[in-house]
């Protein structure tokens, strides 16, 4: 049994950083999804999937699979490229370029 150790990307709808700074435990998934014939809904005979765990730093959630014999691999967050723009910065008077408006 797999686990993966991440820490999730905000939502496009979040403007805070909330569920972003902690890590999460999730198992990889063991069986494949069946459809039911009767009823079309996805079904599953692995319970693990449904387990989330959350932990507040990477040591905590390595600590926890290695107590429990759980092979996991830990993926990384990618780093924060993005400049912060501000609607101000269009109106300084050290603005380098030509105004487009």
């Amino acid at each position: 049994m797999l686990a993966r150790i991440s820490c999730p990307a905000k939502t496009a709808t979040q403007s805070g950083r909330a569920k972003s700074e902690r890590w999460l435990l999730q198992y990889e998934q063991e069986a494949a999804r069946e459809i039911d014939p009767l009823m079309g809904w996805t079904s599953s005979g692995d319970m693990n999937q449904q387990v989330k765990l959350w932990f507040d730093t990477k040591e905590e959630a390595i600590a926890y699979a290695e107590r429990r014999g759980l092979a996991y691999r830990v993926d990384e967050p990618r780093p924060i490229g993005r400049k912060t723009v501000v609607y101000s910065d269009n109106f300084k008077s050290s603005r380098i370029g030509q105004w487009t408006h």
